[in-house]
């Protein structure tokens, strides 16, 4: 498949130009095979985030913004007839032959709110969603009347690419500052996916794993399985092999055991949104990990972007947590593990109070302590 290599993966790529298409690795289908699906119009991108195919804040935030891009293609319902014809008294109706469907300031702008609004009803917790969606907005009303529909166009890929290209970057800046953090021959144990799979490239928790490689540490690596969708065992085991880092697969139950036995000497998770207070959402599990770090005195690390901040909310108890469909647990993969009938409470995220965090990694440096004042201090601070 194009656009990996055994030591990087590239979770998803726009190809061509502004009537280019977004292509993605189909989480739902590793690490038995690893295939790329192209999406082509905003249905596909937003089946993608919701089903899990794209998955990881700062990945779906980026989907986002290319389906916003796809949203605005000739063919994919940015205009209508009625916009095709140019009211010479109106300065801000354009007809551009480069735009084979160009349309009317007013129902191009409408069509961006249409395309933004369904794709912030993929998922509820990731705040890296909200904000690509609200960048790409900004980015259009900040050129309407300035530019036509068609220049907005080709302005809005590149907004997107821009988040695209600042993520990479800013993985990369979270991995220098997070492997100081580990000395050689540490035990770490990490729960979910947050790699290159849920990224730009090389991650957020294991980022800061690769970049130890890179600085000639050698790791082992505990990995959760992660139940109910398995993403440790799928995606998470899979990029380590890929980066030939040692790693042990362990049941989500196993973890107090492997802590309790000296194996563990730290923990690296990612997250979904962190509140102002730095209570910080995650996949469900993560609280218990916390737990578990704390009754036997391991510190406990966040590796997130600024983008996954959300100092709009005051702390853990206003974070929506997304409640995923009961067949997740009782026909896993297919196969029926549960009672038919039975009752099914399955929350997709839970929240680790800030109380529990030795330290935050984000690419401007470390947050320690991890409190309200901190957090802020940072946030305002250039990388």
């Amino acid at each position: 498949m194009t656009g990996t290599s055994p030591t990087t993966v590239e979770t998803l790529r726009w190809t061509g130009g502004r009537d280019g298409s977004l292509r993605m690795i189909d989480q739902t289908r590793l690490p038995g095979e690893c295939v790329e699906i192209e999406c082509r119009d905003v249905e596909a991108v937003f089946e993608a985030i919701r089903s899990l195919r794209i998955r990881g804040a700062p990945a779906i935030g980026i989907a986002a913004a290319y389906g916003v891009c796809l949203g605005l293609q000739s063919g994919n319902g940015a205009c209508d007839n009625r916009d095709l014809q140019r009211d010479d008294r109106n300065p801000h109706e354009f007809q551009d032959a480069s735009f084979p469907l160009a349309c009317g300031e007013d129902r191009f702008h409408r069509r961006i709110e249409e395309v933004a609004a369904r794709l912030a009803e993929s998922r509820p917790t990731a705040v890296n969603l909200f904000w690509a969606l609200d960048r790409m907005r900004r980015t259009a009303a900040e050129l309407r009347g300035k530019l036509s529909p068609a220049e907005i166009g080709e302005r809005l890929l590149g907004e997107a690419r821009a988040i695209h290209e600042e993520d990479r970057a800013m993985c990369h800046a979270i991995g220098r500052h997070g492997h100081a953090l580990l000395a050689d021959g540490a035990g770490v144990l990490t729960h979910c996916n947050a790699g290159g799979l849920a990224t730009a490239e090389y991650g957020t928790a294991l980022s800061v794993f690769f970049a130890a490689q890179d600085a000639g540490k050698r790791l082992h690596v505990y990995a959760d399985e992660t139940r109910p969708l398995l993403q440790g065992a799928r995606l998470t085991a899979w990029e380590l092999k890929q980066r030939g880092i040692e790693v042990t697969l362990i049941c989500d139950s196993m973890a107090a055991q492997v802590m309790r036995e000296g194996r563990v000497q730290a923990v690296v998770v990612g997250a979904d949104r962190i509140a102002a207070n730095g209570d910080t959402a995650n996949k469900i599990g993560t609280y218990g990990v916390a737990l578990l770090a704390a009754a036997h005195e391991i510190p406990f690390y966040v590796a997130a972007p600024s983008s996954t901040f959300d100092l709009s909310i005051a702390g853990g108890d206003e974070i929506p947590i997304e409640q995923r469909a009961a067949s997740e647990i009782t026909h896993g993969f297919g196969r029926q593990t549960a009672p038919d009938g039975i009752g099914v409470y399955n929350p997709a995220f839970d929240v680790t109070p800030a109380r529990l965090i030795k330290a935050m990694i984000c690419e401007k440096g470390l947050i320690q302590p991890v409190n309200r004042e901190t957090i802020a201090k940072t946030m305002r601070a250039r990388p």
